[in-house]
């Protein structure tokens, strides 16, 4: 099918944007596209005005802050995935990054465009969930700081205001035990479901495609805080969850994939 029609806008800044969008709450942001063009031609999104931001340079950086990355919203997966930075500093994130699609669409898509469409099913907002990230957003009222635990709300569904734009991500930097387990039918398919594990101080585990957003398994989180053995522990990671039946799998499935690739991901924290 073809999109509806709409207008539409090239920013050049930040400030340019947040301006072509104010007063327009059919307006939608645009950058590598991959998530929005797809529901646009299905008719599940319908915006009057796309304002691309695919050409504004200067959200697009890996930065070492000391005991923080700062990456820019529009940086590309596949500059994500080679990050010399990202790889010694914060590692699951740029091997997250190397798992999205196929290099056609690592090359083109965003880590804000994902993370700002807050599919359940993606892989990144599970990772930055996961990761405690904070992300920085702008907006006529100049910036704020959401944490990743306030801003996926429902499906499809963020804590970003119609006005604002998603301009940062911020990880935590030296995370070496992670582990990123993901069961798929092929390669360059979504996870059926998938888990992401980080150990720093604390131990915490997020749930890809067990939900309408990336969610944390905090039955499993609980477990280990209260030391229980690893296989107790992967027994409670879908506690409290109501995963979605699909195509690919039954919800009995589903819970059954958060079990076992939970106990992988534990497992292989060491």
């Amino acid at each position: 099918m073809y999109p509806a029609s709409f207008e539409y806008l090239r920013a050049l800044s930040v400030a340019e944007a947040i301006s072509m969008v104010s007063n327009n709450e059919d307006a939608k942001f645009i950058a590598g596209g991959h998530s929005l063009i797809p529901l646009m031609k299905l008719r599940l999104a319908t915006p009057s005005t796309l304002v691309d931001i695919g050409r504004i340079g200067s959200l697009s950086y890996v930065k070492d802050e000391g005991s923080q990355i700062a990456i820019g919203a529009l940086t590309r997966h596949r500059d994500i995935e080679i990050s010399d930075v990202l790889r010694s500093k914060a590692p699951m994130l740029a091997h997250v990054a190397g798992m999205v699609g196929d290099p056609s669409v690592r090359h083109r898509g965003t880590i804000g465009g994902s993370i700002a469409h807050g599919d359940g099913a993606s892989d990144l907002p599970a990772a930055v969930l996961a990761l405690d990230a904070v992300l920085v957003v702008e907006g006529p009222s100049g910036r704020r700081e959401i944490k990743a635990t306030d801003f996926f709300k429902g499906f499809l569904e963020t804590a970003l205001g119609a006005d604002e734009v998603l301009v940062e991500i911020r990880v935590p930097s030296d995370i070496k035990a992670w582990s990123y387990q993901k069961f798929n039918r092929r390669a360059q398919d979504w996870a059926i479901v998938g888990v992401a594990a980080v150990r720093n101080g604390t131990t915490r585990v997020s749930l890809v495609n067990m939900g309408a957003t990336p969610l944390r398994a905090t039955g499993t989180e609980a477990a280990l805080a209260s030391g229980a053995s690893l296989d107790d522990a992967a027994l409670r990671a879908d506690e409290g969850i109501d995963p979605p039946a699909d195509l690919n799998a039954s919800v009995e499935y589903r819970r059954h994939l958060a079990h076992v690739l939970t106990k992988r991901a534990l497992s292989e924290l060491g």
